[in-house]
C-alpha cells in the first residue's frame, strides 16, 4: 500500500514564457483521491492543494500533497506522507522540495533546494543530519513540480498515439530520466463530488523500473481529463502482487470549465 501515494504524487506543463498565460491550474485548486488495493479494498486517501505564496521574495506556487492509510489497513500498516514543492509561477522551475514520510515505521525527512543557474541541488537529510550537494540535469523538476509542469507543457492538440514525452527529475539524491507515452483518448466513468459521470480523458503510460515493486516497465496507467485543466482522474499500478489504484473523488478551485457527461 505504501507505494501508491508516491505513485500518485509522482504522476500525478508550452514554452516556459507561456506557462502563466495558459496555465492549467491556479491557486486554490484542491484534489482528493481514494486509494484502493486490487480495485475494491479501500487502503487510504490523498490530497493535493495549490496555493500562491512567496519564497525568498519570489512569487511561487506552493503545492502540498498528503497521503494516509485508513480503516483496517491503518491498524497494521500506518502511513502518513507529506510532500511539498515550491516552484516558480512563470517558469514552473522548482526551488524547494520537502519529503516527510512515515510508512509503517520507515521514515524520511528530506529537504532539497535547487540552484538552476549552477545546476545543483542541496539535499538536507534531516533524519540523518547530513547535507549533500549534487549536480542536476538541465531544466530539472522535482516529483511534485513535474506533474504541474507537464499539465502546462503538454500540447494535447498535437499528440499522436505512441508519442513519448521526456523530462528530467531529481528525487532524494538522484537524477532520473522520466518517460511518458501517450496511448490515446478514452471516455471513462468516475465518481466525482458525489455524482457518477463520464469524462473524456487522455490515457498515458508512465515508464517505471521493473523489479521488486512493479511487474514490468509498463505497469502504470494514468488517465487525465481531456480539457484545459488536465486533472488526474485515475491511476492504476500493476504490482508484483495485486494492483493499486488512485481515483479522484473530490475537487474544487479549477481554473477552467470542467466538461462532464451525466449518465441517464
Amino acid at each position: 500500500m505504501k507505494y501508491l501515494f508516491t505513485i500518485l504524487i509522482f504522476f500525478v506543463g508550452l514554452e516556459a514564457s507561456n506557462v502563466q498565460k495558459d496555465a492549467a491550474f491556479q491557486s486554490g485548486e484542491w484534489f482528493k483521491f481514494r486509494m484502493s488495493y486490487s480495485g475494491w479494498f479501500k487502503a487510504g486517501e490523498a490530497t493535493l492543494k495549490v496555493e500562491e505564496k512567496k519564497l525568498k521574495g519570489k512569487p511561487v506556487f506552493h503545492v502540498v500533497g498528503k497521503g494516509k492509510t485508513t480503516g483496517a489497513v491503518n491498524l497494521f500498516f500506518k502511513v502518513r506522507d507529506r510532500y511539498e514543492s515550491y516552484f516558480d509561477i512563470k517558469t514552473g522551475a522548482p526551488y524547494k522540495f520537502i519529503r516527510k514520510i512515515d510508512e509503517g515505521g520507515h521514515t524520511k525527512d528530506i529537504e532539497i533546494e535547487f540552484d538552476h543557474k549552477e545546476q545543483k541541488a542541496t539535499v538536507n537529510n534531516k533524519k540523518h543530519k547530513k547535507i549533500k550537494t549534487i549536480a542536476t540535469e538541465k531544466d530539472v523538476q522535482d516529483m511534485v513540480s513535474m506533474y504541474y509542469y507537464l499539465r502546462n507543457s503538454i500540447d494535447t492538440s498535437s499528440l499522436e498515439i505512441g508519442d513519448e514525452i521526456m523530462t528530467n527529475m531529481f528525487f532524494d539524491e538522484e537524477n532520473y530520466g522520466f518517460k511518458l507515452k501517450y496511448l490515446g483518448k478514452e471516455t471513462i466513468k468516475v465518481d466525482i463530488n458525489g455524482s457518477r459521470v463520464r469524462v473524456k480523458s487522455l490515457k498515458f503510460r508512465p515508464y517505471v523500473m521493473a523489479g521488486r515493486v512493479f511487474k514490468e516497465e509498463e505497469s502504470l496507467t494514468l488517465w487525465v481529463s481531456a480539457d484545459k485543466n488536465k486533472i488526474p482522474l485515475k491511476i492504476k499500478a500493476d504490482l508484483a502482487v495485486g494492483s493499486l489504484r488512485a481515483d479522484l473523488v473530490q475537487f474544487k478551485g479549477l481554473k477552467h470549465y470542467f466538461p462532464i457527461i451525466f449518465d441517464n
